[in-house]
């Protein structure tokens, strides 16, 4: 895995390269903006990018737009974005962007712990997603049971059971979290898809593209 950094805090910069770097992850280049993202992803093609979502020199979105460029660059690159806040929207784009390769969005505060971050590196390196719980949270608390009659459909456990889809998790990893069987998870996700009408989709990221749209459907 050849990752690269962006971000214009140099000790948080430092930290992640050197933490990556002792759990043998080869970063190959940094950068303290969006330019040095292009720059180095059209030089040495990485295999993901770990970007701030807010960049000089305006210190909005600038990473988020940079990231999204790259992908179009090169679109096998995956793409970990960090942000000091819970900003859904941001997310939401970053997963309409396209691109071959995995997406996640984390707090930076997560840095912190270590396996989850690492977790969150290899399931995005690896083509899949990552979504910070408490973004994921936060399009959950925009949905109203009272007001929306698929989600007062779902039971107690479907509802942990899309809250943890909407993360990223595969089966097998929701399994674990709930401490249930492969098999019960395969069916109160069936379940669950019925009763919000969503496609049914073998693919991770289009799981969570499809839990998504149906989150942002009418908040």
């Amino acid at each position: 895995m050849r990752v690269v950094i962006v971000e214009d805090h140099a000790l948080l910069r430092e930290g992640v390269v050197a933490l990556l770097r002792e759990h043998d992850v080869e970063v190959v280049a940094q950068a303290e903006d969006g330019e040095g993202l292009l720059r180095i992803v059209r030089g040495h093609r990485p295999d993901l990018a770990i970007v701030d979502v807010r960049l000089p020199p305006t210190f909005t979105d600038e990473g988020l737009r940079a990231a999204i460029a790259a992908r179009e660059l090169h679109p096998p690159l995956a793409v970990l974005v960090l942000s000091q806040y819970v900003e859904p929207v941001y997310t939401a784009e970053l997963l309409g962007s396209g691109g071959q390769g995995g997406v996640g969005y984390m707090l930076k505060e997560r840095v912190g712990d270590v396996r989850a971050f690492m977790d969150a590196v290899r399931r995005v390196a690896a083509g899949g997603t990552a979504l910070d719980r408490e973004v994921v949270a936060e399009l959950v608390r925009g949905r109203d049971a009272r007001t929306d009659p698929a989600l007062e459909r779902l039971t107690p456990r479907e509802r942990e059971v899309l809250a943890l889809m909407a993360e990223g998790r595969t089966n097998a990893a929701i399994a674990e979290a709930l401490v249930v069987t492969g098999g019960a998870v395969e069916k109160h996700v069936t379940s669950l898809f019925q009763k919000l009408e969503l496609p049914v989709s073998q693919g991770d990221h289009r799981r969570v593209l499809a839990v998504l749209a149906y989150l942002r459907a009418t908040g």
